[in-house]
């Protein structure tokens, strides 16, 4: 992120703490392990949604830091409730290998039609999802990100061949996620 100005996320951060206070008021009837989890994910989701709309990449740096940032809150889970970490493992195992594979194979598919920065953010956010969770918020994403194409092409703002962000329609895709699940 060395690279990427931080003033350019400051001005935006306010977005994503409200969600995570709204989060956070619903904690009571929710694990307070899954409520922290989903409000770091909610962070991190909302800055590659505007890295991704300012300068066009989410980079390896965020990616890395979603992913520490996911063993630090994991680890001491496994010293507390073991049987529960060694599930919510499994669980983030098959979500990473689900979010990243089925978005790579689109990847590879489509010639880099799609960035190799959304393969590893979805990747990654599989790890905070789960299965469970990776799977409608790559659906929700998607198919929101083809309607506004499809909408901007007839409305001819954008060209067949013109390029969109997908990272703010995937951070749509996992605040529905988060909030209905």
């Amino acid at each position: 992120m060395t690279t990427i100005k931080i003033k350019l996320i400051l001005p935006y951060i306010g977005i994503p703490i409200a969600a995570a206070v709204l989060l956070l008021l619903r904690a009571g009837r929710i694990d307070p392990f899954i409520t922290l989890r989903h409000g770091i994910l909610i962070v991190f989701s909302y800055i590659a949604a505007v890295l991704d709309i300012k300068v066009k990449r989410i980079p390896n740096s965020l990616v890395l830091a979603m992913l520490a940032a996911w063993v630090l809150i994991m680890t001491p889970r496994l010293f507390f409730d073991i049987d529960t970490a060694i599930a919510l493992l499994a669980d983030s195992a098959l979500g990473f290998a689900v979010g990243g594979g089925i978005f790579l194979l689109v990847y590879i598919i489509s010639r880099k039609g799609l960035g190799g920065g959304d393969v590893k953010f979805m990747a990654v956010a599989g790890l905070y999802s789960g299965l469970a969770g990776i799977l409608p918020a790559m659906l929700i994403g998607t198919v929101f990100a083809a309607l506004v194409g499809f909408l901007l092409i007839l409305l001819k703002r954008i060209g067949r061949k013109d390029t969109m962000p997908l990272a703010p329609f995937l951070f749509i895709g996992i605040l529905v996620t988060v909030y209905l699940l």
